[in-house]
């Protein structure tokens, strides 16, 4: 079987792709390349999908084997945790055994380099055309590693602690069953804060309580129902399988997609007095780009994976990377997504103005001038040939095209609105995102966009 690399690591079905020989060819060429570097250490973790644990211990015996010093994080960890244990220790790399936000059928392998993030383009290619038929066979003895309280200090250095001890609410956090579980609380009770945290789907679980991973509002049924009666300043986080990713839940159970919350930290991190780059990712909304212009900052475009903002925060001033995922890494921390800390960054914007989650991002709005309506689909169809039949703009939903951008799948632009056709790097399915200036007109560009993408022929 070729391994390849996606959009962020490897990844195959339990069993049928992702076994313990493949797991192992990895690992063998993951250890190769830190070798061929003068490599001398790696440090390995995992999340709560199922056998993670077992895989996880496989692949850092057999890099032990190869020689090098590698450590092994003590329990199921969110990715970042494990981008700040390679950091921490001063690791020449990172193998973090995930699947992110897939359905639980899923695992995966993410690289990560000396700096605490996404491995790069290079690396991966390298890495990738590393793989052996045959793996190593020498195993040896990781050594065990904790960091939780190194960690939750490094966050504690980057927060308002009075700000947050002042929040008058209640912060729920859905983990979905995933790594993310009890971290916040765990946070709150390290630094002394009494910050009232509720959880749902705390317990780690390898099939996530029956939903795929990803904070979206089809898979947040329970948090969107909880949140119903509630009022600000109460807000939700909900964290995804690896807990690098972030969405949010308003009272009355409004969805606050990743859009708004990116913007929302791009203001917040503004007013904290920090400067810098913005990097979004293609999929990510014009609302970025405008509120960068007001803010007098410039804002950078990249195609879809953390691994090309990863890129930006290593060779530039960058104060801010996102993508419509919800992976958003910030200034002073990691070059890497970090759905805890983005949380705690968005209850510090809510306790310092004063002001909830929805009216900051209204202000936003006014500010730029823009009406932002969002949402995608994900659609099980084939994907040979249909970028190609796609790359002419048509009228959808009475809206007359403008042009067509093609870095990363193909973009159909409107005035005030845009559909993406993108095939996923991750898994077998074609997404469709649509921003536009209303939600009637973001449904009406997905309706007419998914029956254009399921027809066969031109």
């Amino acid at each position: 079987m070729k391994i390849r690399f996606g959009t962020d690591g490897w990844r195959g079905i339990i069993a049928r792709d992702f076994t313990f020989h493949n797991l192992a060819r990895v690992a063998t060429a993951y250890g190769r390349y830190l070798l061929e570097k003068g490599g001398k250490s790696v440090v390995v973790g995992y999340d709560t999908r199922f056998q993670a644990g077992a895989f996880a211990e496989e692949a850092a015996g057999l890099l032990a084997g190869m020689g090098l010093k590698a450590y092994l994080l003590k329990g199921p960890h969110p990715t970042p945790m494990l981008s700040f244990a390679v950091r921490h220790v001063g690791a020449d790399g990172g193998l973090m055994l995930t699947a992110s936000h897939n359905p639980p059928e899923y695992l995966g392998v993410k690289l990560k380099g000396p700096y605490g993030g996404s491995a790069l383009e290079e690396e991966v290619k390298r890495v990738e055309a590393l793989v052996p038929e045959s793996p190593a066979e020498a195993r040896g003895t990781p050594e065990p590693l904790e960091v939780r309280a190194a960690y939750f200090d490094h966050l504690k250095a980057l927060l308002d602690l009075e700000a947050l001890a002042r929040f008058p609410g209640v912060l729920y956090h859905d983990a979905m069953g995933g790594a993310g579980n009890s971290l916040l609380s765990a946070f709150f009770r390290h630094v002394g804060l009494g910050v009232e945290v509720r959880e749902l789907h705390n317990v780690p679980h390898p099939l996530f309580y029956g939903v795929n991973p990803e904070p979206l509002p089809k898979n947040l049924r329970t948090l969107l129902a909880v949140m119903g009666p509630e009022e600000p300043p109460t807000f939700a986080v909900a964290t995804d399988g690896d807990a690098d990713r972030i969405a949010a839940v308003l009272p009355g159970g409004r969805f606050f997609n990743p859009h708004q919350v990116f913007a929302v930290l791009l203001s917040h991190l503004h007013r904290k007095g920090l400067r810098g780059l913005v990097v979004k990712n293609f999929a990510v909304s014009w609302l970025i780009d405008r509120l960068g212009e007001k803010l007098g900052l410039p804002v950078r475009t990249t195609p879809v994976g953390f691994k090309w903002i990863t890129e930006a925060f290593l060779k530039e001033d960058t104060l801010i990377g996102g993508e419509e995922s919800g992976g958003i890494g910030v200034k002073g921390h990691l070059p890497e997504r970090d759905g805890l800390l983005n949380a705690l960054l968005l209850l510090e914007s809510v306790a310092q103005t004063g002001k909830d989650l929805g009216a900051q991002f209204s202000e936003l709005e006014a500010l730029t001038g823009l009406a932002h309506a969002y949402d995608r689909l994900d659609l099980k169809v084939p994907t040979e040939g249909l970028l190609e039949r796609l790359r002419e703009p048509r009228p959808l939903a009475g809206l007359t095209p403008k042009g067509v951008e093609d870095l990363d799948g193909v973009k159909w632009i409107y005035e005030n609105a845009w559909v993406l056709f993108r095939p996923s790097g991750t898994e077998p399915v074609v997404r469709i995102y649509a921003e536009g200036p209303s939600e009637g007109v973001v449904r009406a560009l997905l309706k007419e966009a998914e029956a254009l993408v399921s027809a066969k022929g031109p």
